[in-house]
């Protein structure tokens, strides 16, 4: 059982009819999880997967006639907040956002908006959710990863992937997969997981991935130093970035003196975390 998601949870794609929809939902299926409807403004009445999944003109409809509990977003940048929005207005309980380039002062909208809807929402920019044998919302590749009782959350997808396979190389299960994503304002952050894995009866230890700027990982030192009784395992990437200088994801940048790799390593360790060098040394410690 997952921490978000698992066999039986019913799933919504949105912009289910576009390339990247279409070959995720594709995979998703495969993996094993449960889609049951897409939805496609225009393209209601259609049906795609081999005539195995409905396409609805809104996620009201498609919640109402499929009892679909949670939704991933597929669609281009700037229809993605109107997309969430929906999502959100439709009551989805779990929404999942792979779009990368929303704008900051979108995302601050849309969280604000959050605060008083019984709705969790996964990034943006962000691969999504692995359940390990279960089921899979997003991009996240399903043969990368064991079933098994470590919980791994990251702000990177493709360290996420690095990591999932080196603990599957070395026979090292997970509980959940989850990206949070990589921009300034997220949905969920580090805390958030954190605390439903410190509560899952499934995870007995926890692999954190981070990288420079904002103070997500700040954040999860001050968790897990008051809350956590669980074992966490932590790499920071980024320690040889230069300032002021994005790389790679919308919040890694670091700002003056905010935002350091050595102030998040720092941070974690003095939380009780062991840090590692190098993504592949994460196993052996896990192991141990």
């Amino acid at each position: 059982m997952g921490i978000f998601i698992n066999r039986q949870t019913r799933v919504m794609v949105q912009g289910i009819t576009g390339y990247q929809g279409s070959f995720h939902t594709q995979k998703m299926i495969e993996y094993g999880t449960c889609v049951v409807a897409g939805v496609t403004p225009g393209r209601g009445g259609e049906w795609v997967m081999e005539n195995k999944v409905p396409v609805f003109e809104s996620v009201k409809v498609a919640k109402e006639a499929t009892g679909a509990d949670a939704s991933v977003i597929f669609v281009p940048a700037r229809f993605a907040t109107d997309a969430i929005l929906e999502a959100i207005d439709a009551k989805v309980g779990l929404i999942v956002c792979i779009t990368d380039g929303i704008p900051t002062q979108d995302m601050m909208r849309i969280c604000s908006y959050l605060k008083d809807k019984d709705c969790r929402l996964i990034g943006p920019n962000c691969p999504g959710i692995l359940t390990p044998g279960e089921a899979k919302l997003g991009i996240i590749p399903g043969d990368i990863s064991l079933a098994g009782n470590v919980g791994v959350v990251s702000r990177s997808g493709t360290l996420t992937y690095e990591v999932l396979y080196a603990l599957k190389r070395f026979g090292v299960g997970v509980s959940s997969c989850v990206g949070i994503g990589g921009d300034l304002i997220l949905g969920t952050g580090f805390v958030d997981v954190l605390d439903l894995f410190e509560a899952d009866p499934h995870t007995d230890q926890v692999v954190l991935i981070g990288e420079i700027g904002g103070n997500e990982e700040e954040a999860a030192a001050d968790f897990i130093a008051s809350r956590m009784t669980k074992p966490v395992i932590a790499f920071i990437a980024g320690k040889t970035a230069p300032a002021d200088k994005r790389m790679g994801h919308a919040g890694a940048i670091i700002e003056g003196d905010r935002g350091l790799a050595m102030e998040k390593i720092r941070s974690l360790e003095n939380a009780g975390v062991k840090v590692v060098d190098h993504p592949e040394e994460i196993p052996l410690l896990l192991r141990d």
